[in-house]
Formats: C-alpha cells, sequence, structure tokens
C-alpha cells in the first residue's frame, strides 16, 4: 500500500494534497482496496462549497456504494473528468491520475490538522 508523505489525510479516507492556495482531493490507497473495483464516481458541480467533514459525493465499486468527507473547507474549482469514463483510474493510481477534485481552500492553516501519513497508518491498524 501506497502512503505518500507530502499529502496529508482526513480519517474518513480522503486525503489533500496542497499546491499553494488549492487542494486536490481524493481517496486514499487504503479505501479504494478496502472497496474493490470502482465502477462509478459522483462529484459535486464546479463552485459546490464544503465544509470539513461534509459529504461531497459517493464511489462505488462491484458490491457497496461509500461516502467521501471534504478534508478541509473550501470551493470546487476542478474535477476530474477522466473518472466519468475510467472510474478504475482511483483503483490503479489513487494519488496520481486518480484525483477527484480540486478545491480553493477558504482557511490554508486546517491542512495542518488533517493525518500524516504515520497518523493515518496507525488509524488503520498499520
Amino acid at each position: 500500500m501506497n502512503f505518500p508523505e507530502d499529502i496529508k489525510y482526513h480519517s474518513e479516507h480522503t486525503w489533500i494534497r496542497v499546491e499553494g492556495e488549492t487542494g486536490i482531493v481524493g481517496i486514499t490507497d487504503f479505501a479504494q482496496k478496502e472497496l474493490g473495483e470502482i465502477v462509478y464516481v459522483d462529484l459535486p458541480n464546479v463552485g459546490s462549497s464544503f465544509e470539513i467533514d461534509e459529504v461531497f459525493g459517493t464511489v462505488e465499486a462491484v458490491k457497496t456504494v461509500s461516502d467521501l468527507f471534504m478534508p478541509v473547507e473550501g470551493t470546487v474549482t476542478a474535477l476530474n473528468d477522466a473518472l466519468l469514463k475510467a472510474p478504475t483510474l482511483v483503483n490503479t493510481d489513487p494519488f496520481g491520475e486518480g484525483w477527484m477534485l480540486k478545491i480553493e481552500l477558504k482557511n490554508p492553516s486546517e491542512v495542518e490538522a488533517l493525518l500524516s501519513n504515520n497518523d493515518y497508518k496507525a488509524g488503520i491498524g498499520l
């Protein structure tokens, strides 16, 4: 399993990578392995705003549907349109090509309160 050090983790298995004032959000390698093959990703519209811990979408796997939780407060600025045609990108490259959305961070300091890769690993029992 992959646990990049350049990202922060939410306890509900989403991650965020900050690039300037933008946060890139997706689900963790652990989460996609637990879900199995992703067959559909439901994401919000560009311009939608979310609070910390608010559900921003869902991922559908062969046998289950799981909510996606926003790691920090922000407004959606872009979606990964490639997931519409190839949702399995979440399985094959969850921290790269399988990213889900980009947000404008409302309060960048919120990122520091999220989990490090070691804290996240401990939280999932690794």
